[in-house]
């Protein structure tokens, strides 16, 4: 496995850019571009972060690009995550607005939806859900994958995995139609490195329900590794809940995925309390750059006189991916504008850390590492409870059997292998250069095994 690859991978779905401000475009008499009329839809849920952080973000590609003499209009609907009224909105835009493309929503439910109904109309939808199986596209033909490869994240995940190494796993997942293919990528990646899954526990959709008891079932396993693949407000719930429940302490490891780990930007510091030690793999993309400082301010003055709600105002991963894919529709309905407009093409990629304070293990990447296979180069590492080494990610049952382990009495090489029996203390001792070879080797095992010797009465 060429792990380089899967720590720190790169994806291009419609052209990864930020317009150069776009300075050049600007100024009409630097350049002559065909007047293009055009109407593009937008399906996202206003009541989510991530819409809300989609939203302004269309809205400002499209400014944007009308500062080059375009008229393109953005038409957005809020679906209120409901897959129903999304359904809806996508008829009405397309049959009342005659809109050209759609972009969004982010959940799956909604996406396929959709993309049956713009199949029907011969309209491209450009999905920004996360996870979107890989048959969808031979199915819905104008159906476009705007929003980076779950196969290639859960490899990611793998490599975290791989780099402790961690033989069993315990996957919580929220159990909804795009869930399998999610588990599936992660199995068949965690396949590769020799590692098992110990249990699979999926999670309904659903607020009302209690985690206490699944999470007790849980604690009471030997597996102390958890991979987390949940929405943000069902993983905020499932952290809090560990934590009370003294899950989120010394020998567990948590690992989360893309989901979770680009929205933590998001999340107040109370939140941020409950999630302290886990490790994650989230969307990585250059901030230090002129052109995104100049969207991440603009983004930050529209988005916090819009959501004044949200203490937060950064924009993260969801915002630029919906930036970038309005931007790719907008280009696609004026050619002419493609040939003359510089772009900047920002490299995308999913890095196992989340910056904050020890809400994983780094807060910065030596972009200058090449294909290297060790987490070293990604700083200290602050795991759950504190430790500042690495956790087993397992523990013994206490109804579990010790290993026997039989030791000669008369051994006549007493450096190697020497039984000493205390009479006042009624112990037994083992020492000698084999018996600390085995103690170190049993250290080093990446799981707990329980094990006790025992006397044999005879010589070798």
């Amino acid at each position: 496995m060429d792990t380089f690859h899967y720590l720190f991978f790169s994806f291009i779905a419609l052209g990864l850019f930020f317009p150069q401000a776009t300075a050049s475009s600007r100024d009409p008499n630097k350049m002559e571009i065909n007047h293009v009329n055009g109407i593009i839809g937008a399906i996202v849920d206003n009541s989510s972060r991530i819409g809300k952080e989609a939203r302004v973000a269309m809205e400002m590609a499209i400014n944007d690009f009308n500062q080059a003499n375009q008229s393109l209009v953005l038409q957005n609907r809020n679906s209120q995550g409901d897959p129903v009224g999304a359904v809806l909105a996508a008829r009405d835009l397309i049959n009342t607005q005659q809109v050209q493309a759609i972009l969004g929503p982010h959940t799956w439910e909604e996406s396929a939806l959709i993309a049956d109904v713009g199949s029907q109309a011969h309209a491209p939808i450009l999905s920004l859900s996360d996870s979107t199986p890989q048959w969808a596209t031979m199915r819905w033909p104008f159906l476009l994958q705007a929003s980076p490869s779950q196969h290639i994240q859960m490899n990611a995940v793998a490599a975290i995995v791989q780099s402790w190494g961690w033989r069993r796993v315990t996957v919580i997942y929220e159990d909804n139609s795009a869930a399998n293919g999610v588990i599936s990528h992660l199995s068949d990646a965690l396949r590769e490195i020799g590692t098992e899954i110990n249990q699979l526990l999926g999670l309904p959709p659903f607020t009302s329900f209690s985690l206490s008891e699944d999470l007790e079932k849980l604690k009471r396993d030997q597996c102390r590794v958890f991979v987390v693949h949940t929405s943000l407000p069902l993983a905020i719930r499932l952290f809090r809940q560990a934590k009370r429940m003294e899950m989120m302490g010394n020998g567990y490891v948590w690992i989360t995925t893309d989901s979770i780990m680009s929205l933590v930007h998001s999340i107040n510091a109370s939140t941020i309390d409950s999630m302290q030690g886990i490790l994650g793999v989230k969307s990585y993309f250059p901030e230090s750059g002129p052109r995104f400082q100049d969207f991440n301010t603009r983004f930050r003055r529209k988005f916090s006189t819009e959501h004044p709600e949200e203490e937060n105002h950064e924009p993260g991963i969801f915002a630029v991916q919906a930036y970038n894919a309005t931007w790719a529709v907008a280009r696609a309905l004026a050619p002419a504008l493609v040939a003359e407009t510089k772009t900047w093409v920002a490299t995308n990629s999913t890095e196992n850390l989340v910056s904050g304070q020890e809400v994983g293990f780094s807060e910065s990447v030596d972009q200058t590492v090449n294909n290297s296979s060790s987490m070293e180069n990604l700083g200290q590492e602050f795991w759950p409870g504190g430790p500042r080494f690495s956790p087993r990610g397992w523990t013994p049952q206490t109804s579990d059997k010790p290993l026997r382990i039989g030791v000669p009495t008369g051994s006549p090489f007493k450096q190697f292998v020497n039984v000493a029996y205390d009479d006042r203390a009624n112990t037994t001792t083992y020492t000698g250069f084999s018996i600390s070879i085995f103690e170190a080797t049993m250290e080093r095992l990446p799981y707990f095994l329980p094990y006790e010797f025992f006397s044999l009465h005879w010589h070798i």
